[in-house]
């Protein structure tokens, strides 16, 4: 266990770590702060601190779709800092080995999951070519706010570079 000492008391992390957990799971269940207060014996306005602390944005979910990019590890670091639910980019290589590994019904079904999967979401942030953004605005609802970011005319053959601190402001702009 890990202790630290305040003045006359001996704090435990880990029971601090086990009521949060327990908090937070409580919470994501869909049951309301007053009643996880009630339920674990704390102050129902430290439920609301707590989240307060640990909130990284309101608003609807957003899905981030894109290839074929060159600074991947940079771009999934960007969307987990920002928050984005779902992030899938793709090296040109990882592309093609996506396509050329899969039979084309086992393809055509996966693609199927992919972009049902993607309508879930309230914002999508497509990044391809400007003839693959048309077709991928297309795949989804209506109501759903969609953002495109090009990088080249169809078809861009080979990896591209995409500036990080390019698609952190268009994530802000999409938060609001």
């Amino acid at each position: 266990m890990d202790f630290v000492r305040i003045g006359d008391k001996i704090i435990s992390k880990e029971k601090i770590h086990e009521a949060i957990d327990a908090i937070l799971s409580l919470r994501s269940k869909g049951q309301s702060q007053s009643e996880v207060a009630d339920a674990l014996g704390v102050d129902r306005t430290f439920i609301s601190r707590l989240e307060t602390l640990g909130e990284v944005r309101k608003g609807g979910s957003i899905a981030l779709v894109g290839f074929p990019i060159a600074n991947c590890d940079e771009i999934r670091e960007v969307a987990r800092e920002e928050g984005v639910d779902f992030t899938l980019v793709m090296t040109d290589e990882e592309r093609w080995a996506f396509v050329r590994e899969k039979s084309g019904i086992d393809l055509l079904n996966e693609l199927m999951a992919l972009i049902a999967s993607i309508r879930r979401f309230n914002k999508v942030i497509f990044i391809g070519s400007d003839k693959r953004l048309e077709i991928m605005k297309g795949l989804v609802d209506k109501g759903t706010e969609v953002a495109t970011i090009v990088i080249g005319k169809s078809p861009v053959m080979g990896d591209v570079y995409l500036n990080p601190e390019f698609l952190r402001n268009v994530i802000r702009g999409l938060k609001g």
